[in-house]
């Protein structure tokens, strides 16, 4: 597992390599307030943000593992319990009410949790919403 720190990278290859995953205004609350946190990818000791400086996690573990949808994840649900819980159910699948997106793209379209995050990668979280 990777480092948590708060400090962010100042470079610009290190803003365009970030992953930044979106989050409905439903789960902003159990992030802190935030709808965009942000993760720099790296090995060990690589620190990563939300947006607006709070809270950190790398993505990616270096080695063989690849920044992937279950890696951040992973890191999400050691950063923020609250949003992981929404998107994760007990036995450790995305919720089927849960659609995510990787740069417009349905993870269930590629490769599940196994889609890897190339530099720069958005990553939107999208719930479904039902009712009459």
């Amino acid at each position: 597992m990777c480092s948590v720190s708060g400090r962010l990278p100042s470079d610009a290859q290190g803003a365009a390599s970030a992953v930044e995953l979106l989050l409905p205004a439903a789960l902003a609350e159990a992030a802190g307030g935030s709808r965009s946190l942000v993760f720099r990818p790296g090995s060990p000791g690589h620190s990563a943000g939300t947006a607006g400086g709070a809270g950190a996690g790398g993505v990616g573990a270096g080695g063989d593992r690849a920044p992937t949808i279950g890696v951040l994840l992973e890191l999400l649900r050691d950063r923020h319990p609250g949003v992981y819980r929404r998107i994760v159910d007990d036995a450790g699948d995305i919720r089927r009410h849960v659609n995510l997106y990787v740069d417009g793209d349905d993870i269930r379209d590629l490769a599940g949790p196994s889609t890897v995050l190339g530099p720069g990668a958005v990553v939107l979280v999208l719930q479904s919403i039902a009712g009459g």
